[in-house]
This record gives C-alpha cells, structure tokens and sequence, in this order.
C-alpha cells in the first residue's frame, strides 16, 4: 500500500494511516490464506477478501449493493449477519484459512462481532 502524497491535515485521520500501513507491513494474503479486510462507516461494513500475491479480489460481502446481506447494517447484528454470509462464500471456494486486516480500526465491538461470526461458521483466523 502506498502512502498518500502531501500530509494529512485531520489528526485522526493521520493516526488512522499511520495505523494501517503498520497493519498491512506485517500481513500479507496469499491464495491459500487469503486477508480479510474490514471497512466500516456510520452506515455500512464492508469485507473484502483479497489475495496480495496476484493482487486480486477474491469476493466482497457488504451491506449495502445489489449483492449485500439484507436487513444488515454497521451494528452488532448486521456484522453476525455478514460473518455468516462470508463464511458460506468462504467455503464455497473452498477456503478454510483467512487472516484479518482491521485497516486500522480498533479491534473492538462491531468489528470483533463480525470475526467471532465467521470463526464460529468453520473459518480459522
């Protein structure tokens, strides 16, 4: 990931990047094991599954699009219902290993929901 060119002028958003780009130096996807990466708004979550050797997305799960999970939003029950969601996807191409990219958020609430999810459906993280 490259960094942005010129400075970041909001604090948090500074330390946010500052966050990801340490994240994403130590975890790398690979076919086999492919990263998860988490992205959430006010309104939506968004897992993208990706794998960095080919620099290819393997399939998105989101709550929102004409293929998003229905009645799911960025809270608690909208992130189990996306974790099952990706772990049916996950198994039907037949991956059972994952590693996960919290893209610089805090690995709490909405997002520990969402990974419990997908490990509680046959998925190893």
């Amino acid at each position: 990931m490259r960094k942005p060119l010129g400075k970041v002028k909001n604090p948090s958003l500074a330390k946010k990047l500052r966050r990801k780009l340490s994240i994403r130096a130590k975890i790398n996807g690979t076919a086999e094991r492919p990263r998860l990466c988490a992205t959430k708004t006010n309104k939506h979550l968004r897992v993208q599954v990706i794998d960095d050797v080919t620099e290819k997305t393997l399939l998105s799960v989101q709550t929102y699009g004409k293929n998003g999970v229905s009645g799911a939003k960025a809270n608690r029950e909208g992130a189990k219902l996306l974790g099952v969601k990706l772990a049916e996807e996950l198994k039907g191409k037949k991956i059972e290993k994952a590693v996960f990219d919290r893209s610089g958020s805090t690995y709490t609430g909405v997002l520990s929901v969402l990974v419990d999810s997908v490990r509680e459906n046959g998925i190893q993280i």
